[in-house]
């Protein structure tokens, strides 16, 4: 039985509905940042603020009034009141705030992430840099897309490896480590940075590869790996085989991200 989710995914205004839903947090997150902000430990010791709760809040309560019968994994309900113990075939997958320790530090590179996974696998999604103010989103009728707030979507595809690629780092390994795993996977040169803008600027065609050897929670990779996919990309676990979602304690292990 078809619903209005499959209609909107089919027309496209499930795209646009979730692009607008990312920026509206951006615009609750932007007030608390560089402010000062009070911030919480979670039971992870991992930082929390406001601006994660509330951002979650307006996601979770938009999404519900437009599709009440998807259910949602979302970061800061899933940390305070434990994981889902089972994924569900068709579900939501949103970090509100993906980044937290940049935001408090007053970097930029912080994201709003939100993905609809089916099957194991994003079949739609849309990161949101609120500091830069820019959104990435996969496209209706496939491929994908970024804007800058309030104007028009223009067409992104990775690039084809050039012989010096470029890799993007998380800022948490050792230079040496870094280059070790630049080098392992093509790249002659490689930049940190911090949250999902890995998978979108590699989507862009601005960067190689993104390879990843600690672990992340579903909710950190899944709308990046849509975008990126929807962009000619790949997101692959170490068997070769695509990144999947709904994993025990949804966890992932290692992957690499990929442009051409």
């Amino acid at each position: 039985m078809k619903t209005s989710l499959d209609a909107d995914l089919t027309s496209g205004a499930l795209h646009d509905h979730l692009a607008e839903i990312a920026e509206a947090a951006a615009a609750v997150i932007l007030p608390y940042w560089r402010t000062g902000a009070a911030v919480f430990a979670k039971a992870d010791d991992s930082p929390v603020t406001l601006a994660d709760q509330e951002a979650e809040a307006l996601i979770l309560e938009r999404l519900l009034a437009l599709y009440p019968d998807v259910p949602a994994v979302a970061e800061e309900q899933a940390e305070a009141h434990g994981r889902p113990t089972e994924a569900a075939r068709r579900f939501w997958l949103i970090d509100p705030l993906d980044g937290t320790k940049g935001f408090v530090a007053g970097k930029e590179s912080f994201t709003v992430n939100i993905a609809l996974i089916e099957d194991g696998r994003p079949v739609a999604g849309v990161v949101t840099a609120p500091a830069s103010a820019v959104t990435w989103r996969t496209a209706a009728g496939g491929g994908a897309e970024m804007r800058r707030f309030g104007e028009p979507w223009r067409t992104i595809k990775v690039r084809n490896r050039p012989q010096e690629g470029i890799a993007l780092l998380s800022h948490s390994v050792t230079d040496e480590e870094a280059a070790r795993l630049a080098a392992r996977h093509g790249c002659t040169q490689w930049q940190g940075t911090d949250s999902s803008l890995k998978f979108c600027l590699i989507a862009e065609g601005r960067f190689d590869a993104y390879p990843r050897t600690g672990p992340t929670s579903e909710w950190d990779t899944a709308a990046g790996q849509a975008v990126l996919e929807a962009a000619g990309g790949r997101v692959l676990a170490p068997d070769g085989e695509l990144l999947r979602y709904g994993k025990p304690g949804f966890l992932n292990g290692p992957f690499v991200a990929m442009g051409g």
